[in-house]
């Protein structure tokens, strides 16, 4: 496989938009509460640490067999950033497989979201050469739980480090 690139995706409220180191600021703001980091640890990015970040992600994977997808989630009634979603696509025994993950910020939350995002995001890596979507989910994490379930994601009963993989099936 070569390498995959974030191509933009529209769903019926969002555009998913492929990251790029100018939407720090917007994104900073955007992902500022504590509270997002209850499941993951961590205390939130300033704009400058988030550029820095967004500027290795957008590099790319060091292993060309490996692709880092990553999408800002823009609201379009309100012109505004809310979160992200991201895929790992990577190859595998039976094909290649994808892991995503997803955020969105507190005062967004609630509203579908995550879910509308992350439905888009497995649709699209359908039509990609990806066999399997995967993600990691904490077991007290209910609502990025009901993200996986409205993505078509499964608990798979199998754990990585304290959370629970999910997975679907998306081969042809």
């Amino acid at each position: 496989m070569s390498t995959l690139a974030a191509q933009a995706i529209s769903t019926r409220r969002l555009n998913l938009l492929p990251l790029h180191i100018e939407h720090a600021e917007e994104m900073a703001a955007a992902l500022s509460d504590p509270a997002l980091h209850t499941f993951i640890g961590g205390t939130p990015d300033t704009p400058q640490a988030l550029r820095s970040r967004y500027q290795r992600m957008t590099a790319g994977s060091p292993d060309p067999a490996v692709s880092w997808l990553n999408w800002v989630i823009r609201l379009r009634d309100e012109s505004c950033l809310t979160g992200t979603v991201q895929a790992t696509v990577s190859p595998s025994g039976h094909g290649h497989i994808a892991e995503i993950a997803w955020v969105v910020g507190t005062p967004w939350q609630g509203r579908g979201i995550a879910a509308e995002a992350a439905r888009g995001l497995v649709a699209w890596l359908g039509c990609q050469p990806v066999h399997t979507v995967i993600a990691h989910i904490h077991p007290a994490h209910r609502a990025s739980a009901a993200v996986a379930t409205a993505a078509g994601l499964t608990p798979t009963g199998e754990w990585h480090e304290g959370e629970i993989r999910w997975s679907r099936s998306i081969g042809r």
